[in-house]
């Protein structure tokens, strides 16, 4: 091969490189249909997926198709971070890492008992740590209800809404609005980083407490020269006990030339996160912030490094990954990056809520305080 033709070898992408390096880093993996040419976009009932024309700059169009949005590939990136689809736990390598567990009893009552199930975690909860099945219910301590004593200087339980109020420090003087003035940023951070920094990854929003971090990493999943595959489906009612008969329905897939998915680390937001003042740290340390990229970085590697099934008619597997035209390798050591991070001993925030409050009938127009279009997962078309 003539050495002009020789190919060099990828780049390797480092949490401390990226950190220190040019903002923002921008990943881009070409993927493909794992058989066949065929794969199903995230689309809605009766609409289907999304293809565009988008204007090219010499004058003509292609037409781009939207597989996944920023939304539902946050939410793909989440789910490498638990053993399974019905198992809660994190994966080895995430061992160590904190996270909020929201649990009850597995008998009624009140107070929390020694047999517990874990109901929903921050990973998987599209609000993370600002959904209200986390900050409404009551911190505990061991086996027993966290407790706070109140004006009149009786105890009363502790609810991570309240413990979060106190430990982010942003309460106004003279009242009980809480809002942060710039000196308790810092705090915001740190708090956020000790229970739950997969919420700094992905972003978190507080709307009463006008507190709002934006995305981290960002990422959506597009297919390129798409074209619309029309197809039916049948449902068969053999034991004929529905009025419904054997209805035909639609369903598209879709083709196209290349499908790109694309990741932004915003590594610049993440330096926001802390500085040096004097020997002073605010917020976050330099090794807590290369934590955050390097769980940014690890996210993409495993959702990458084998076919990934976006949905039952999407899997899809990598077939090159490169920043800005260039080859790279990610090169992550999770396991290390835990430990430089300096978590302390309670690495699991379990909150609980009674059994009969849990599983009680939902009321209208409840809502969680997330990122507003966070855990919204486009149907399978």
């Amino acid at each position: 091969m003539p050495e002009s033709e020789k190919k060099s070898p990828p780049k390797k992408l480092t949490p401390a490189d990226v950190l220190k390096g040019e903002s923002p880093l921008v990943l881009t993996a070409t993927l493909e249909p794992i058989v066949g040419d065929r794969f199903q976009p995230a689309g809605f009932p009766e609409i289907g997926h999304v293809i565009y024309k988008a204007p090219r700059k010499d004058g003509s169009t292609e037409n781009v198709c939207i597989v996944d949005s920023a939304a539902s590939m946050a939410n793909h990136l989440e789910t490498v971070c638990q053993r399974g689809a019905h198992d809660l736990d994190l994966v080895e390598d995430l061992s160590g890492m904190p996270h909020i567990r929201c649990v009850t009893s597995t008998t009624e009552g009140k107070e929390p008992t020694k047999d517990r199930e874990v109901v929903v975690t921050s990973i998987t909860e599209g609000h993370r740590i600002a959904s209200d099945y986390f900050l409404d219910g009551v911190v505990l301590s061991g086996d027993a209800k966290a407790t706070k004593k109140n004006k009149d200087g009786k105890d009363e339980p502790l609810t991570l809404r309240q413990n979060l109020v106190d430990r982010f420090g942003i309460v106004l003087p003279d009242g009980n609005k809480a809002h942060p003035p710039a000196s308790q940023w810092w705090n915001v951070f740190k708090t956020i980083f000790e229970v739950d920094p997969n919420s700094l990854v992905h972003g978190v929003l507080f709307p009463k407490w006008q507190i709002k971090i934006p995305r981290a990493l960002t990422a959506h999943l597009e297919a390129f020269g798409a074209s619309r595959v029309d197809r039916s489906g049948v449902k068969f009612d053999r034991l004929d006990k529905t009025t419904s008969g054997q209805p035909i329905f639609a369903v598209d897939d879709a083709t196209a030339e290349s499908i790109r998915a694309t990741f932004v680390i915003d590594a610049s937001l993440i330096r926001s996160f802390g500085r040096k003042k004097g020997e002073t740290t605010l917020g976050l340390s330099e090794k807590q912030q290369e934590f955050l990229v390097a769980l940014a970085l690890w996210k993409v590697q495993k959702l990458l490094e084998s076919p990934f099934r976006f949905r039952s008619g999407c899997h899809l597997r990598r077939t090159a990954i490169k920043s800005y035209e260039q080859d790279v390798e990610l090169d992550v050591d999770i396991k290390t990056a835990i430990t430089a991070a300096g978590f302390g001993e309670q690495r699991i925030t379990d909150v609980f809520w009674p059994r009969e409050e849990l599983y009680r009938e939902g009321q209208a127009g409840s809502a969680t305080g997330g990122d507003e279009d966070d855990g919204a997962e486009e149907t399978e078309g």
